[in-house]
Order: C-alpha cells, then sequence, then structure tokens
C-alpha cells in the first residue's frame, strides 16, 4: 500500500504513528517523484524489526520502479528515520545524503551519538535492535538547493530536535512541500527528548527560522499530514517559542 498525496510526493512507509503501512517502527518515508528521478526521503528503522521489503512492495504498487531512486536523503540520523538506510542502499545502489554530521554518524554507526542505548532503555526499540552503519555523503548545505529531476530541493539546518538536523524544502511541482523530519508537527507540537543533543533553545531558533520560509503542504516524521496552509503548524509553535514557553510535546 502506498498514499499518493500528489503527483509530486507518495507516502511509502509509516509505522504507528502514521498509517502503518510498514513496520511499526517507521517514521514515515516519502517518495519524491521528479519525474525522470526518483527519491526517498528517511529509511524506516530496518533490520529484523523494519521491513524495508513493504517500503519497496508499496513503490512498486503504486506503478513506481524502485530502480529508477538514485538517493536517499536522510533528515536526521536517529534510527527510526536512518536505520533502514544501508539496507536501502544495499537494495537499490542508491547514494545516501544528510548533513555533515549526520553523514559521518552514518559512516560510524555510533549508537551513543543517535542516543539509541537510551531510546532501547526507555522502551522505543527492542533490545536487540542493532543500527547498521552506512557509508553517506554530507552533501546537504544549508540554503543550496539541489535537484531531483524537475524537483528543487533545498535542505535548511534545523538542530533541536537532535544535532545536524534538516528540513527539506521541495519545490518545482503543484505545490511547496516542506518535509520537515522531526521539526515540528499538526498543531503545532514539537518533539523533545531527554537525549544528549536535544535543545530547546535551538529548536527555537529553527521553528523562528523556518517560520520564514514560505511552503504550502507540511509534510513531517510522524502523525499528521497537512497538503494546505501548513504553515500554521509552525507559526503555532513559533508563538509559544515567543512567549518563552514550549510547544506542546508529541510524546
Amino acid at each position: 500500500m502506498c498514499v499518493r498525496l500528489t503527483q509530486d510526493v507518495a507516502l511509502v512507509g509509516g509505522g504507528n504513528t502514521g498509517f502503518n503501512i510498514s513496520a511499526p517502527g517507521d517514521c514515515h518515508v516519502y517518495l519524491l517523484n521528479g519525474g525522470d528521478e526518483l527519491a526517498l526521503i528517511d529509511a524506516g528503522v530496518g533490520g529484523v524489526h523494519g521491513d524495508t521489503g513493504m517500503i519497496l512492495a508499496n513503490i512498486e504498487a503504486d506503478d513506481f520502479d524502485p530502480a529508477r531512486i538514485s538517493r536517499l536523503l536522510l533528515t536526521h540520523y536517529h534510527a527510526d528515520h536512518a536505520g533502514g538506510a544501508a539496507e536501502l542502499r544495499d537494495r537499490l545502489g542508491c547514494d545516501v545524503h544528510g548533513t555533515e554530521l549526520t553523514a559521518r554518524t552514518m559512516e560510524t554507526g555510533d549508537e551513543i551519538a543517535i542516543s539509541l542505548q537510551a531510546a532501547k532503555a526507555a522502551g522505543i526499540y527492542p533490545t536487540d535492535y542493532e543500527f547498521r552503519a552506512c557509508p553517506a555523503v554530507g552533501s546537504f548545505r544549508d540554503g543550496q538547493p539541489f535537484r531531483v529531476g524537475r524537483l528543487t530541493v533545498t535542505p535548511f539546518d534545523t538542530p533541536g530536535h537532535c544535532r545536524g538536523h534538516a528540513s527539506l524544502l521541495v519545490e518545482g511541482g503543484d505545490r511547496r512541500y516542506l518535509i520537515g523530519g522531526d521539526l515540528v508537527f499538526y498543531g503545532g507540537s514539537i518533539l523533545l527528548q531527554n537525549i544528549l543533543d536535544c535543545s530547546i533553545t535551538e529548536y527555537a531558533e529553527s521553528v523562528h527560522r523556518m517560520r520564514e520560509v514560505p511552503f504550502d503542504a507540511l509534510l513531517p516524521g510522524h502523525f499528521t499530514l497537512s497538503l494546505r496552509d501548513g504553515m500554521r503548524h509552525l507559526r503555532a509553535a513559533a508563538a509559544a517559542f515567543a512567549t518563552l514557553a514550549v510547544p506542546k510535546n508529541a510524546l
């Protein structure tokens, strides 16, 4: 099962915090349709607790050829977003891209850096879950666009949820999309966690910054999507931060 959102974007993966079309622990996994080029955004958990095969089957069920996927773009290095990167790279032969910090962390498979042990202790991942290291390219440059076929993708540095986090503005289709990873969610909620690289002040700076970037659709890493007037959710989070309060936490 695949959810075709528009002619430009399809939802091809997602677990218990979404539409349960792939493994329970998966974030939303998006497919960008640039015409002569396809790209995936985020990868799900992968491994024995993931279902990369289901993500690929979802892509094929919507008449897309996975062999045309040239790149996997990671919003950040947490396991629900990046754990399946190595397996997707093995199966598709695609390059894996992210910020420089995300790429370095993927290369080393540093489970401390991605707070995996803390997440296991909190019951978010099974104790036998293993994060596979993966060759990656730190190609994202803040505010510098690149092409995915007919679409233009501009990464923005948006730390706060974790270091090395990026949000992706996608233009050139039938609307502007912000594929925001774990930056902000429906209703203006955010995702603060008691982990080493989560920062309220950096989170506030990122939200205030992205409030100034016009877009139509908010496609977050979890929960409900907004295909129209997605900026209202960012504005709600920014308004809470502006009062020195903290927006509602999605956890």
